[in-house]
């Protein structure tokens, strides 16, 4: 009921942060400043004459600087989601949601978006003036801009998401000499509005009602989880007094009710009402109080990352059994990955069979014909040799020595004839290996079937 009613609270007047400076502060705009350079530069980083990181779509296939993934190699993208997935539950056990408050993208482009919106319309007191006075030239002025700024944003950020997906230096030229048209457009401009209210209008509604982390994180806390959390033994009872004043002669915690933690929480949360699933983690509120503390004279720390063994006045155990195995998944999740990659095989070969079931040649031999598929993972041109394995009786006819250049894949028809005169079954199984010609090691095996009449 409490979570509701302070959702209508926010739907009717809106959020309002206030300014503040402080240590966790700086450490989000070192990790936002990171994730932006991160984004925005690497879609722009050439290598090797191509764009470094693209997922080539309309050929199928994944570039990351020297390294080029086809979709057989999905199953490495999965295991990388796996390390992910991990990495986050043991930094949740340990901490909470501080993805939430210093990494997640909605929360480090919502902050992008109020900075805008303190540079255009002014602090808390003067954006809450704004809102409430009636339309002029002065508040229209203010909230174009305001809004002009998130659309930038939005178009950059949109622009660059679906450079990763289209080169991106001919997307950006066609965009801004309005000549992008087709699907290149409507995700630029799908991305661009998903932008534009995710992280101007929307905000914390993501946080509270959309991000499903948000409903299951609380299945990973424990007693000794470190949570953003206010401590009541210390701060109660609240009230306001003067520096220097005997606070514990007039019956007060060191709390002076400023309400400071609430107004710059980005949810609108008050913190002393306990642990919330509407906080991200991101300590907004331990800037604000240890700045009154420091004021007041009093120890920084009534709000803190603390965990409940520590608020009950016992000890947090670093060292637990569930994060232990979290961080033991996450690094045989690690070393798999690092020995899938080494072990990739740098060469990959399918086989199609024709859908005729044979055809008698010139020499009167049963024939079936097949289309190879060969795929060069490397970042060079290589050259290949085919042949067949363990195949008496059969022989290989088609171009068996080719070149392939880096990271593209060549389609080869080739045929099999059975030199004998009748078959021992009619359907055998045949072995078509692809080796590299300069490297030997490098090769990759493909079967099929050879089908031939039994009765000739």
């Amino acid at each position: 009921m409490t979570e509701r009613i302070h959702a209508i609270q926010i739907a009717a007047s809106g959020i309002h942060t206030r300014s503040f400076t402080g240590l966790y502060r700086t450490l989000r705009i070192a990790f936002a400043g990171a994730l932006f350079v991160l984004f925005f530069g690497t879609a722009w980083l050439d290598w090797n004459g191509r764009q470094a990181v693209l997922w080539d779509l309309a050929d199928s296939k994944f570039h990351i600087f020297g390294a080029t993934f086809w979709p057989q190699d999905f199953i490495l993208l999965s295991a990388l989601l796996i390390i992910c997935a991990f990495g986050l539950f043991a930094i949740t056990v340990y901490a909470g949601r501080v993805w939430c408050g210093y990494s997640c993208p909605q929360s480090t482009w919502t902050w992008l978006f109020m900075w805008c919106e303190k540079v255009t319309e002014g602090d808390r007191n003067q954006r809450i003036k704004l809102a409430a006075a009636p339309w002029s030239l002065n508040k229209l002025a203010r909230r174009t801009l305001k809004h002009s700024l998130w659309l930038a944003i939005g178009v950059l950020t949109g622009l660059t998401f679906v450079g990763y997906f289209t080169p991106i230096r001919p997307l950006a030229h066609e965009l801004f000499t309005l000549q992008l048209g087709g699907v290149a457009l409507f995700w630029v401009l799908f991305f661009t509005a998903a932008t534009y209210l995710n992280a101007g209008w929307l905000r914390e509604a993501v946080c509270l009602h959309m991000c499903p982390y948000a409903r299951f994180q609380s299945v990973m806390f424990d007693k000794d989880t470190l949570a953003v959390a206010y401590d009541p033994r210390r701060g109660e009872s609240r009230g306001p007094r003067k520096r220097g004043s005997d606070a514990r002669a007039q019956g007060l915690g060191d709390c002076i009710d400023c309400t400071l933690c609430v107004q710059v929480c980005p949810t609108g949360i008050d913190i002393r009402d306990g642990l919330q699933m509407a906080c991200i983690g991101c300590a907004a509120c331990i800037d604000a109080c240890d700045n009154v503390m420091g004021k007041m004279g009093y120890p920084r720390g009534l709000i803190g990352y603390k965990s409940e063994h520590s608020l009950q006045g016992g000890t947090t155990h670093w060292l637990r059994p569930r994060l232990l195995g979290y961080i033991a998944a996450l690094v045989l999740m690690i070393g798999a990955l690092v020995v899938a990659l080494q072990l990739r095989p740098m060469v990959s070969l399918d086989v199609i069979k024709d859908r005729g079931l044979f055809r008698e040649n010139a020499q009167g031999q049963i024939e079936n014909i097949y289309l190879l598929k060969v795929i060069n993972k490397t970042a060079h041109p290589q050259r290949y040799h085919l042949r067949l394995l363990d195949a008496e009786g059969f022989e290989l006819h088609g171009n068996t020595a080719f070149s392939i250049p880096a990271g593209e894949m060549s389609e080869l028809p080739v045929s099999v004839a059975m030199l004998a005169e009748r078959p021992a079954s009619s359907s055998q199984e045949l072995a078509f290996e692809i080796r590299d010609s300069d490297q030997p090691a490098v090769r990759s095996v493909a079967r099929s079937r050879f089908v031939a009449p039994l009765n000739r």
